[in-house]
């Protein structure tokens, strides 16, 4: 091997260690875990996704996190509900905290039907603890909703998800006029 080809090598593996530094770098910034939620940590994200698994479970069809309504409420919590941040961080850690005094575990990681059964008791708002956590609820199952049948650009319905499993090939969205603009011209010469 000659000295150019020698160099190369070390040239390479240069680079590669280069892009791993920075790799290794970017997922780390002056101690903080840096998470790739825009407005949620991870667990706050994991929490989130448990309770919009329960309001729409996926079946034959995608369910709320399939579809990316986690991903759509970070991203409105993010721009549009950033006013709701306090909201949403104070309510999903009293969820976790009611289930540990109850069950002994974070909301995500209780089984189906314990979570469940803790839902049902919240929405029924049977219990002073409970009520408080009622408002909350109420608001992520809006906001699932609109992240699971919304227009994709905001966010969720990934891959159309939710339009699909309704089977609508493009449904009507205002402000889009989806006709042939070769018969709008015609119709409006005649």
């Amino acid at each position: 091997m000659g000295k150019l080809e020698k160099n190369k090598f070390k040239r390479r593996e240069f680079i590669r260690l280069a892009a791993s530094a920075v790799a290794v770098g970017s997922s780390v910034s002056c101690g903080k875990v840096v998470s790739s939620w825009r407005a949620l940590t991870a667990d706050e994200a994991d929490t989130l996704a448990s309770l919009c698994d329960q309001i729409i479970p996926e079946d034959q069809d995608p369910g709320a996190v399939s579809a990316g309504v986690v991903n759509y409420i970070d991203v409105q919590l993010s721009s549009r509900l950033k006013r709701m941040k306090k909201v949403y961080r104070g309510g999903l850690a009293q969820f976790n905290n009611l289930s540990f005094e109850r069950y002994g575990k974070r909301f995500a990681n209780l089984s189906d039907q314990q979570q469940i059964e803790f839902l049902t008791a919240i929405d029924g708002a049977k219990t002073s603890t409970d009520a408080s956590l009622h408002k909350f609820f109420r608001i992520v199952v809006e906001h699932t909703m609109q992240g699971f049948y919304g227009d994709p650009r905001h966010g969720g319905n990934r891959n159309r998800a939710s339009w699909a499993m309704l089977k609508l090939e493009y449904p009507p969205i205002r402000g889009r006029f989806h006709e042939d603009a070769s018969v709008t011209k015609k119709s409006s010469v005649s």
